[in-house]
C-alpha cells in the first residue's frame, strides 16, 4: 500500500513540475506580448503567471522529494 502512495505522490510531483512550467512559460509569452505592445495589463498578468508556475513547479519538486526521502 506505501509503495502506490509514494507513486502516486510522485506522478503527482511530476504533473505541478509538467504544469508549472507550461504556466511560466505561457507567462513569459504574455510578458513579452504586452511589452511589445506598450500593453501594461497584459504584461503584468504574464509576471503573475510565471510566478504561478514557479510556485507550482517548486511545489512538485517538493513532492518528488518527499517520495525519495522515503525511499
Amino acid at each position: 500500500m506505501a509503495d502506490t502512495n509514494d507513486r502516486d505522490l510522485t506522478s503527482r510531483g511530476a504533473e505541478n513540475n509538467l504544469e508549472g512550467k507550461a504556466k511560466d512559460l505561457k507567462g513569459k509569452v504574455k510578458d513579452a506580448f504586452g511589452g511589445l505592445t506598450g500593453d501594461t495589463s497584459t504584461q503584468a498578468e504574464g509576471k503573475w503567471d510565471q510566478a504561478k508556475g514557479k510556485v507550482q513547479d517548486t511545489f512538485g519538486d517538493a513532492q518528488r522529494n518527499l517520495d525519495d526521502n522515503n525511499r
